[in-house]
């Protein structure tokens, strides 16, 4: 092909070039494969697939007098302002500690010990990657840097948040009987280092999905159920019953806000065992 040495021709070169790179510069980053490129390892955290997958529909209506307002947390919120949400009237909290076998919250000591130190009752969440390492070795990685349990009256046992995955396929690239067996392996693991059932976060939509709506833990772990809604909508199979409703991903303070089934009785029942 000739070259061609005219300013016309590379004005006009450069106008293609420009147009060619616009729609990559307004549909953000992108991966090889023309996609938008996944969150860094170690960024997930509770509930942040369920606007995108589950929705938002309504206000949730106002809380029966016996619930107890709770948050959870993670990295994204730094170091938590403790004092301000007991003042507002919440009495428990769940902390992000690790996810998969790599990843450890650097934030955990300020806010596991800050929420206990203002007179909450509080636990441990770990995130859930099975497509990295066995639920053993997750259960065993959670409950050495955090997620353990012990019989003080203010520690909650240790919750398995199993949700959408953030990096890539929905489910993990497991079959559904694989992700059950998953999920088995974690718990029993964790009971085993423990003595207490680990609660389950999940969605009923992601559960029904990747598990096939599974109904077999619903007799030992307490289900901690993600919907933000006007109501609580469908369980998964199994629990006839939640024990958290995470409602909300935009309320005051930290964003992820839920409500325990039950007053605060309930809530020291279940970290006394």
């Amino acid at each position: 092909m000739p070259v061609h040495r005219s300013g016309k021709t590379f004005a006009g070169a450069a106008l293609a070039a420009l147009a060619l790179l616009l729609p990559l510069t307004l549909s953000g980053p992108a991966n090889a494969a023309g996609t938008e490129a996944a969150p860094p390892r170690g960024s997930a955290h509770m509930g942040m697939g369920v606007v995108e997958h589950d929705g938002r529909s309504g206000t949730p209506g106002t809380p029966r007098a016996a619930q107890t307002e709770g948050v959870d947390v993670s990295s994204h919120q730094g170091n938590v302002a403790w004092s301000t949400l007991w003042n507002s009237g919440v009495k428990w909290a769940y902390v992000k500690a690790t996810e998969g076998t790599y990843y450890k919250n650097p934030y955990f000591a300020q806010q596991y010990n800050g929420s206990y130190n203002v007179g909450m009752i509080r636990g441990a969440y770990h995130f859930a990657t099975p497509d990295t390492t066995t639920g053993t070795a997750q259960a065993d990685y959670f409950v050495d840097n955090g997620g353990g349990w012990s019989r003080d009256g203010r520690t909650l046992p240790g919750a398995l948040d199993i949700e959408w995955n953030p990096y890539g396929a929905t489910c993990y690239g497991k079959s559904q009987s694989a992700m059950v067996t998953w999920i088995r392996d974690f718990l029993n693991r964790y009971k085993a280092r423990t003595g207490r059932d680990a609660v389950i976060y999940t969605a009923t939509s992601w559960w029904t999905q990747c598990t096939g709506n599974y109904a077999g833990f619903g007799a030992s772990n307490p289900l901690w159920v993600a919907r933000y809604a006007a109501a609580v909508g469908t369980l998964p199979a199994g629990w006839p019953y939640y024990t958290m409703w995470q409602y909300t991903s935009t309320g005051p303070t930290v964003g992820d806000h839920n409500r325990f089934n039950g007053d605060l009785s309930r809530v020291q029942a279940l970290a006394n065992g």
